[in-house]
């Protein structure tokens, strides 16, 4: 069981949904520093202001995740200022939404760069100070899309299948030790990811409110249900960690109809309004 009370704890991906109901959440569970990141200042600085007002202990940092040499600045200021962090929730990403055809390389890499990438540099940057303290949990937050693949979702669905396979191996690697692994399959939450999702230039404004419309009809979880639910998963130690009844149907699609399951969901997206082709 992984304690959180006394801890020092990281949440990239801050300033809105999953990651400020988690960061907030682990300040309320006992926290002793949370550490978050973004890059909205605005929306950074509410979540600290939230944590503050809940009586906890709360630095915040500007920080593009897919720079590798500022998250590995920030890992080293953490160690020097908190000496290391004990519980680190990889959380920052975006989306992108294009057929594959129209999916360009600069939006595929802006998808890679952030998703994936983010989430590598925040697992190996702050690794060595958990190793040194022989004790910590590395939270990578993947999706449903990790999971399963849609179609318009190509850039999405390689980062989050990454983020899997990595946090899976890395997982494989530290079993037996006091160093904790973790995997989050968030299914809808009720977050602004495609409402900031970039489209193919093609789309016009009324087809981007009709996904986002179809997004919202489908994101039956709260981000603060999402956040009770990792916290949840940290203190067990569970290995996959899945949010919301959607990411545990989708968990048992795939493993039953590992090549058929699209035909369950494509009714139920396309009746929402969203389009999957």
């Amino acid at each position: 069981m992984t304690d959180i009370a006394g801890k020092v704890a990281v949440v990239t991906g801050a300033a809105s949904g999953i990651g400020r109901a988690t960061a907030e959440l682990l300040s309320r569970e006992g926290a002793k520093h949370v550490a978050i990141t973004d890059v909205n200042r605005d929306g950074l600085e509410k979540t600290a202001e939230n944590i503050r007002a809940s009586g906890g202990e709360v630095s915040t940092h500007i920080i593009d995740v897919s720079d590798k040499d500022a998250v590995y600045a920030f890992a080293d200021e953490i160690a020097a200022t908190h000496g290391g962090a004990d519980i680190v929730i990889n959380n920052a990403g975006v989306a992108q939404m294009a057929r594959v055809e129209d999916l360009t390389y600069e939006d595929f890499e802006w998808v890679m760069n952030i998703d994936f990438w983010g989430m590598v540099y925040g697992s190996k940057a702050f690794l060595p100070h958990i190793q040194a303290k022989g004790a910590g949990h590395i939270v990578n937050v993947s999706s449903i899309f990790g999971l399963i693949s849609v179609p318009t979702q190509a850039a999405y669905n390689s980062a989050k299948f990454a983020i899997r396979g990595f946090t899976e191996a890395l997982l494989q690697e530290f079993t037996g030790t006091e160093i904790k692994v973790s995997s989050v399959h968030p299914g809808g939450i009720k977050t602004n990811i495609v409402r900031n999702a970039r489209f193919q230039q093609s789309t016009t404004s009324d087809e981007r409110e009709e996904a986002v419309s179809g997004f919202d009809k489908l994101a039956r979880t709260t981000p603060a249900k999402a956040a009770e639910t990792i916290v949840k998963g940290i203190k067990k130690n569970k290995k996959r960690i899945l949010i919301g009844f959607d990411a545990r149907l989708v968990d048992w699609a795939q493993r039953l109809l590992p090549t058929r399951y699209a035909f369950m969901f494509r009714s139920q997206a396309e009746g929402s309004g969203m389009k999957l082709d």
